[in-house]
């Protein structure tokens, strides 16, 4: 049975390559209307975009969709989240799962998954996913964040470096241990969220531009669940929305993961 949560997609208008990138059309549709309907098709309880921007809080209220506005000082998507929790007065143990506006092919299963492994949770108060990495190219790609877990399934470490590194395969896949993706998408609890909010930026997440990295280096566990595979990428570029639009267009149903 699935756990209540919410959604809170965060949204900024400014984008060095692609600015205005929420109301960019993919299939005819702004790319925040695919993204809001993944969550919808999640079955989310809420869904609130947030945004600093009037354009996008207009369009997507246009659309359908409930949006908020959020001061324009914030360092990340997790900050402006937590100004959405406060600004609607959510109880500190509601489920709240990030979803980013730039990923209109993430599996609502998945966004699914991620709530309902927070909600089994009660040393973390956030949760996230990873799949295996069967690509020896991706696991030495920096833009591949990997991630190494303990026995119970909690975080040891984010890194954009091969690790574990086998020093008997140089970093390749063995068979021994799997190498694991980083999948983006969070869910928190409002606590956890009050908490991150007070703590400083730490060193170990300027070095690897990793925000997670500030979540272990104050003591705070990770929840990792891992999951079959990593879902399409979403939208960083010209090509990007390209590639996207033909899958929406092509009506390929790639939300279905298992």
């Amino acid at each position: 049975m699935s756990v209540g949560f919410k959604v809170v997609i965060p949204a900024r208008y400014g984008s060095s390559r692609l600015p205005g990138k929420p109301l960019l059309k993919l299939a005819g549709k702004p790319m925040i209307a695919h993204v809001c309907e993944r969550a919808k098709e999640a079955g989310a309880e809420e869904i609130i975009v947030a945004t600093d921007d009037e354009r996008i809080f207009q369009a997507v209220r246009s659309l359908g969709f409930n949006a908020v506005m959020t001061g324009n000082s914030h360092q990340s998507g997790t900050e402006r989240i937590a100004e959405v929790a406060r600004l609607c007065g959510w109880a500190e143990n509601q489920i709240i799962v990030n979803l980013q506006g730039d990923e209109p092919l993430i599996p609502p299963l998945y966004i699914d998954q991620v709530a309902n492994a927070l909600a089994e949770q009660t040393l973390a108060g956030i949760a996230t996913l990873a799949a295996q990495i069967n690509d020896a190219e991706e696991i030495f790609n920096p833009n591949s964040v990997k991630v190494v877990l303990n026995k119970a399934g909690y975080a040891l470490y984010f890194s954009r470096a091969p690790i574990p590194w086998d020093r008997e395969t140089a970093g390749q896949p063995s068979g021994k241990m799997p190498y694991l993706r980083h999948i983006g998408l969070y869910a928190y609890k409002v606590d956890f969220l009050k908490r991150y909010c007070l703590w400083e930026a730490s060193v170990l997440e300027s070095v690897e531009a990793l925000e997670q990295l500030r979540i272990l280096w104050h003591g705070e566990a990770v929840f990792v669940k891992t999951v079959d595979r990593t879902p399409a990428a979403g939208v960083d570029t010209e090509a990007d929305l390209v590639r996207v639009e033909q899958v929406l267009l092509a009506n390929r149903q790639p939300f279905n993961l298992t």
